[in-house]
């Protein structure tokens, strides 16, 4: 089985305005809620595409209750954590012609609810594969990732890892799987601005050899590399489409490298759907359907 933990998860609360402007009243031209957090985007696209999943985390208050309802509504396995106070943020996100988002802050997790969480993947075996994604609340310690995977090590269990710098890096000791920085991301972790494939290439072995398995970093619209841990190198662009959102693109790119490895083993395949579910989701208003992902991959 495989199971995302989101520590921060939203509802997003999506606006489209014609013209946005700032210090004046806009009034959408149409919005919906959609239901947010980098590990639920993953499990939902892994369902798109035939793979079930269980998505992990912390929820509060009545957001928290109508993010499980809508995501139960949409067929996708939840075993969330409730906190007893607070809520679970609404993120606001403004498209325009340009995007803008404002992010909540989200509950405070206690040390219980973290122990039950521990709890929880102290079941998982070497049968499961845990995708751990995105930021954790302010009021959380950056060693969390860490002692999560610390705990798990002994068991057998893959790991995916989607975050940035300290997160990222507090996780590459325990060997994960897979981890997916951008190529900004990972030139912020070395403190340089990587310019070349050459360059990215080089910073994605120093990953590997800081314990990363295998080191997939996306590049936007220049398309993404990966470093198998095989020392093999795949290099691979991306279809031709309207870029229309940027909201869980890496999310879905995750979610269809998983998806493409684990239905052949291969990590050419596997880039390669990640790549068509990334951009079918940046080529659409919402995530990726497995229709729009399998029209693309035809197009590699």
């Amino acid at each position: 089985m495989i199971y995302t933990v989101t520590f921060n998860p939203a509802l997003d609360y999506v606006v489209h305005v014609e013209n946005f402007k700032r210090e004046a009243v806009n009034r959408t031209t149409r919005e919906e809620i959609q239901y947010g957090g980098k590990g639920i985007n993953v499990s939902a696209v892994l369902k798109n595409l035939g793979i079930p999943s269980t998505a992990l985390g912390f929820l509060a208050g009545f957001t928290g209750k109508a993010l499980e309802e809508g995501l139960k509504s949409t067929g996708l396995a939840t075993d969330f954590i409730w906190l007893s106070q607070g809520l679970t943020r609404i993120n606001v996100k403004i498209k325009s012609a340009e995007e803008t988002e404002i992010n909540g802050q989200g509950p405070v997790i206690t040390e219980e609810a973290l122990s039950l969480l521990r709890e929880k993947l102290g079941r998982l075996t070497g049968e499961d594969i845990l995708i751990i994604s995105g930021s954790v609340p302010s009021t959380l310690s950056h060693d969390v990732y860490k002692n999560i995977l610390a705990q798990l090590q002994s068991r057998g269990t893959k790991f995916v890892v989607d975050s940035t710098k300290d997160l990222l890096c507090s996780a590459l000791p325990y060997h994960p799987f897979l981890i997916k920085p951008n190529s900004i991301e990972l030139g912020e972790i070395f403190g340089e601005e990587l310019k070349t494939d050459e360059e990215i290439l080089d910073k994605a072995k120093k990953l590997q050899e800081m314990g990363a398995e295998n080191v997939l970093v996306s590049m936007a619209g220049d398309g993404s590399l990966l470093l198998d841990e095989n020392g093999e190198c795949h290099r691979l662009g991306v279809p031709k489409g309207t870029v229309k959102n940027s909201v869980g693109a890496g999310d879905s790119m995750v979610a269809g490298f998983i998806a493409g490895w684990l239905q052949t083993g291969d990590f050419g395949y596997a880039q390669r759907l990640g790549t068509a579910a990334g951009s079918a989701t940046a080529f659409s208003d919402g995530l990726a359907a497995k229709e729009q992902v399998h029209a693309l991959l035809d197009k590699f």
